[in-house]
């Protein structure tokens, strides 16, 4: 896919954000093996604990669509910011668990300027299920 769809898709998931409490629009593309994409939009609610991110939001969609891990080529970031808009803590370790760490992560800001990462970069001393199985 072309950065300039990437672009637009992930566009579409910020407008479509609900984000009627803090006006932080978030959008966020998963891209998947084939073309195949999944869009998700920040979704906040009164109750802000109940909210879900827009990362969460596409990488759980992608899941629910019987897409995995090993399926998933890139994420593809978008938000209201003056710089690059970089994951929470809580979708980093979710992003850390639901795909490889050498997948690309696309980060665009809303003038178009864009940066490539990895998703080890997000998190660079991960908690993974190694840590759960420790002696």
């Amino acid at each position: 896919m072309k950065i300039e769809e990437k672009y637009e898709l992930v566009l579409k998931a910020y407008q479509n954000a609900y984000a009627k409490y803090s006006k932080f629009k978030v959008g966020a593309l998963v891209i998947v093996k084939n073309g195949v994409f999944f869009l998700g939009s920040n979704i906040e609610n009164a109750s802000y604990g109940l909210s879900n991110c827009a990362e969460r939001s596409a990488l759980f969609a992608t899941y629910s669509n019987g897409f995995q891990k090993d399926d998933i080529e890139e994420l593809v970031l978008i938000g209201k910011s003056n710089d690059f808009l970089y994951p929470c803590g809580a979708c980093r370790q979710v992003i850390c668990e639901l795909m490889n760490l050498d997948a690309k992560v696309t980060l665009f800001r809303l003038d178009k300027k864009y940066k490539e990462i990895k998703v080890r970069d997000l998190m660079p001393f991960i908690f993974d299920e190694s840590e759960l199985h420790a002696k």
